[in-house]
């Protein structure tokens, strides 16, 4: 398999140790609870990644799909969206590290108005340019199930460029427990021509646009229940969640090998947490990456109507005049 690279990827890929830590998205099974019935627990015992490999579609695709496609796809272009420290231990053969903060604006500080928000189309371009992505690229992008879902926050970008990107089912802990082919190898980069005309706007949603709209929306906020409750671990400037938003954790959806959750049992989170398909939603975190994971997990099980807020908690709090609860 041949994959297009630039030599000078590193300084592309890489932000400050500071950058990466701020913002944090931890994920952190929850236990379940004791009084859970003995069907709910056949059913969590089932939905593994025999049952649900979710093999190619627009979102997802599964470790055979992509151990195939390595052998005959010309198109494909495999990112590796961990940290730099963890790619260079090991990572899939022909994968290139890239992280979500090489595609969006990190610049100055958390809090500050549009901090760690996507690129517009032409800043977009340089990037994709010197990852080697072309228009016609077929873009599977992975990370682990134990970080912050920045392998969706990729995906998320990628699709709002107009490129086919989809996550690895299981990403690279079910790749490394399946026994797959690991290597320390670095691609050689070379930059392609492609250009991003525009960055669609279906996926996410501002926070002028929020507040316009926000009575009818159902805001969901996926991160871990101290944080809801007001924690302040990674720089916020205030804590406690938005006004009437429901905290449904992002990897709620997730088994425990990391794959994802059948579309029936993510169905039946949300409808436990009074959230139906034909709600217009909205998913936010720390920075907005882990709400773009749940966002586009949740379009692949069938909710139409979602957009991921990517200023995110750290915008939204480092306003005053926006109103918080705890």
């Amino acid at each position: 398999m041949k994959i297009n690279l630039k030599k000078k990827i590193a300084s592309l890929v890489l932000v400050s140790i500071m950058g990466l830590s701020v913002v944090g998205c931890s994920s952190k099974k929850e236990e379940s609870k004791e009084d859970t019935t003995k069907t709910e627990q056949e059913t969590q015992v089932a939905t593994t990644k025999d049952d649900y490999t979710y093999d190619n579609n627009d979102y997802l695709v599964s470790l055979n799909w992509l151990e195939q496609s390595m052998e005959d796809n010309k198109d494909l272009v495999i990112i590796d969206a961990r940290t730099d420290k963890e790619y260079k231990a090991g990572h899939i053969p022909g994968a290139i590290n890239v992280i979500w903060q090489s595609l969006s604006k990190v610049d100055g500080k958390p809090g500050e108005k549009d901090w760690g928000t996507l690129f517009d189309a032409q800043n977009l371009t340089k990037a994709l340019r010197a990852i080697g992505v072309k228009e016609d690229s077929q873009i599977v992008v992975y990370a682990n199930k134990s970080a912050w879902g920045e392998d969706g926050r990729v995906v998320w970008s990628l699709k709002r460029a107009g490129l086919d990107a989809r996550m690895l089912n299981g990403g690279f802990d079910l790749w490394s427990s399946e026994n797959k082919e690991i290597t320390k190898d670095v691609p050689k980069v070379e930059a392609s021509d492609i250009t991003i005309s525009e960055v669609k706007s279906d996926l996410n949603i501002t926070t002028d646009d929020l507040k316009k709209e926000y009575d009818n929306l159902k805001i969901i906020d996926v991160r871990e229940k101290d944080e809801y409750e007001g924690a302040t671990k990674y720089g916020e400037a205030r804590g406690g969640h938005l006004p009437k938003a429901i905290n449904i954790t992002f990897n709620k959806l997730y088994n425990e090998d990391g794959t994802v959750k059948s579309n029936e049992e993510i169905a039946k989170i949300m409808d436990e947490a009074g959230i139906k398909k034909d709600d217009n939603i909205v998913t936010y975190c720390t920075g907005g990456i882990r709400s773009a994971h749940m966002a586009l997990l949740l379009k692949n099980a069938g909710y139409e109507n979602v957009r991921n807020y990517d200023a995110s908690f750290y915008e939204w709090a480092g306003d005053p005049s926006n109103e918080l609860e705890k």
